[in-house]
């Protein structure tokens, strides 16, 4: 499948995220554009690409916090600006570790993963204690549920974030490059969370430089290259285009999409992605 075309067509029930003719960007400055992309419930989607190519810039257009400068986007059967309940998509961002001047427990950290469903004014109740303890058990982390994140590994903070976003329970779960930083053996360990949640039917897609780990869990893998969709097919099809969707090319006109990357991360801590729909 190349670019610019999505699979047949299925029942709207079963479309998670749908996007026609998008083009997102930072201010009226389109970084990617034309995408046309549908992704189904249960479905595990790649996407692939250099840096500045436009991945980061596709998933946050699809989390509503860059700007859509042309075209639409769908999320569950409803445009997304009237899309009210947020907390449906779960979002792990690009980070290589919390900052060491967190100063929380795993569970704690996770624990801000309700927040979406109570209310920051919210208390948390035995049920939403339950649900952050069993997100904590999915990733592997339960042990660990009363240790400081600044004493984890690399690998294990970021099982952290993506218990974090279990903890809303999302029905898709956005991962942007979550083996980034991480060794071969927490890849592996990262993979295999990532396979429990195939077995729950949590709907996935995961911005990544590389396949590796992952790939046996992969239904479907989109390239992105000088902010087009220039791929989007199985992995078998992936395996006999890879030579012609892959490009050296000079990105530099893309570094827009890094450096605004680079100022949302540097926001804090913790990020502060918002749960009604506005850009942050």
């Amino acid at each position: 499948m190349t670019a610019g075309t999505a699979p047949a067509a299925a029942a709207s029930a079963d479309v998670a995220i749908d996007l026609r003719d998008a083009a997102f960007g930072y201010g009226e400055r389109a970084v990617l554009s034309d995408a046309n992309l549908t992704i189904r419930r249960g479905e595990i989607v790649a996407v692939v690409g250099p840096n500045g190519s436009g991945k980061s810039t596709l998933m946050k257009g699809i989390l509503g916090l860059n700007e859509r400068v042309a075209g639409s986007v769908t999320l569950f059967g409803v445009p997304s600006h009237e899309l009210r309940d947020r907390a449906r998509l779960g979002y792990v961002p690009q980070r290589h570790t919390l900052s060491a001047s967190v100063r929380a427990t795993a569970e704690e950290i996770v624990s801000t993963g309700r927040l979406p469903r109570i209310g920051w004014l919210g208390r948390l109740r035995g049920t939403d204690r339950q649900i952050v303890a069993r997100a904590l058990d999915v990733v592997g982390l339960a042990d660990r549920a009363a240790t400081e994140v600044s004493t984890l590994s690399g690998g294990q903070q970021r099982r952290v974030l993506i218990a974090r976003a279990l903890a809303g329970q999302p029905d898709v779960l956005i991962m942007d490059e979550p083996t980034a930083g991480v060794d071969a053996t927490n890849q592996h360990v990262l993979a295999d969370v990532l396979a429990r949640l195939v077995e729950q039917d949590v709907t996935m897609v995961i911005v990544t430089h590389e396949l590796g780990a992952l790939e046996r869990l992969l239904t479907r893998i989109v390239v992105v290259d000088a902010g087009r969709i220039r791929f989007d097919g199985t992995p078998q099809d992936y395996a006999g285009a890879r030579a012609t969707v892959h490009h050296d090319h000079d990105s530099h006109h893309h570094d827009l999409e890094l450096d605004t990357d680079r100022a949302l991360l540097a926001r804090g801590p913790l990020d502060a992605t918002r749960t009604d729909g506005k850009r942050p």
